[in-house]
């Protein structure tokens, strides 16, 4: 199955900044950069590797670990710390696709979500604090309603 065109677009973008950075644009880095500009929320390094496993080039722990950091680096891709130790990766979007996130405290899970309301109070507040703000990322804890229930 092949990537939508706004996929499609993001994962070009990246690739170019890779080779802009003084990386090469083939091989693993390429799969995990497909990968990722399919998803509609943040992967663990471990869901990564389990999603290339099935690819046809084997991609290790170690090199899916190393290029997270340079395509963090070069600012294509945020970090979602969701506690307990738990690290996921997700393209970085600016305007459409930007989302937040809502995490289970008890089993993890991982949703996203948009509300236009909290991006207009950001930008208020951006503008009234002492700081150029370049991205910002909100994250709600608690029980999801299987864990709640």
């Amino acid at each position: 199955m092949g990537q939508s065109t706004d996929a499609q677009r993001w994962t070009e973008r990246a690739l170019d900044s890779l080779a802009d950075a003084g990386y090469r644009r083939g091989g693993a880095r390429k799969e995990l950069l497909t990968l990722l500009g399919g998803q509609t929320c943040a992967l663990s390094a471990l869901e990564i590797e389990q999603a290339l496993a099935g690819g046809d080039r084997r991609v290790s722990r170690a090199s899916i670990y190393r290029i997270l950091e340079e395509l963090e680096a070069i600012g294509v891709i945020q970090r979602v710390d969701i506690g307990s130790g738990m690290t996921r990766y997700e393209p970085l979007h600016r305007g459409d696709g930007h989302h937040h996130h809502l995490v289970c405290d008890r089993c993890g899970r991982l949703e996203p979500f948009s509300d236009e309301g909290l991006e207009r109070a950001i930008r208020r507040l951006s503008a009234r604090v002492p700081l150029d703000v370049s991205e910002h990322e909100v994250v709600l804890r608690g029980a999801c309603s299987t864990c709640a229930g």
